[in-house]
């Protein structure tokens, strides 16, 4: 058994990087990305180089380049560079779930609107048009419950973790 600096079984975290990655897959999320993504969540520091990842998961610095870029377009890590260093590291977002969520909302935003037009187009009370107007009255109920959730969170963070962030 190899452990790492904290003492945890090396083939158990990369065990858990790989089963938590094929969860976020099944859920429509690109591979590489996925595998980024529980490598930096799974790291104490919830940052790692390009290196470290390519070493982590076994892939080239291309593979990671290019799933960092899609994490980062999806607000899930940010790059950050290290003082003094053209070296560069990711930055899993403390708030990665809530940042993902908000992104969504935007998307939601613009399906809203374009939903409206396809409901003005298709008139109300033709059958696309009220197909098109329940499809928009959905869109409405989740963005609407998005926000709300997305307040208790916040409450529910700080009474369970307090002023304290995650790393």
């Amino acid at each position: 058994m190899t452990t790492d600096a904290a003492g945890r079984d090396q083939g158990a975290v990369s065990a858990f990087v790989e089963s938590f990655a094929a969860q976020l897959v099944e859920a429509g999320m690109q591979r590489m990305p996925a595998r980024i993504f529980a490598a930096l969540l799974s790291s104490d520091s919830g940052t790692l180089t390009s290196a470290e990842l390519g070493e982590q998961l076994q892939v080239s610095p291309a593979a990671v380049s290019g799933g960092v870029r899609y994490l980062a377009q999806q607000h899930m890590v940010a790059r950050e560079r290290e003082p003094g260093s053209r070296r560069e590291r990711y930055r899993v977002h403390s708030d990665q779930w809530y940042e993902a969520l908000t992104n969504r909302e935007a998307v939601i935003k613009r399906w809203e609107g374009a939903l409206r037009e396809g409901v003005n187009s298709l008139g109300a009370d033709s059958p696309a048009g009220r197909r098109m107007a329940e499809t928009l009255a959905f869109f409405e109920f989740v963005d609407t419950e998005i926000g709300r959730m997305m307040e208790r969170w916040r409450v529910h963070r700080a009474e369970r973790f307090g002023g304290e962030r995650p790393l």
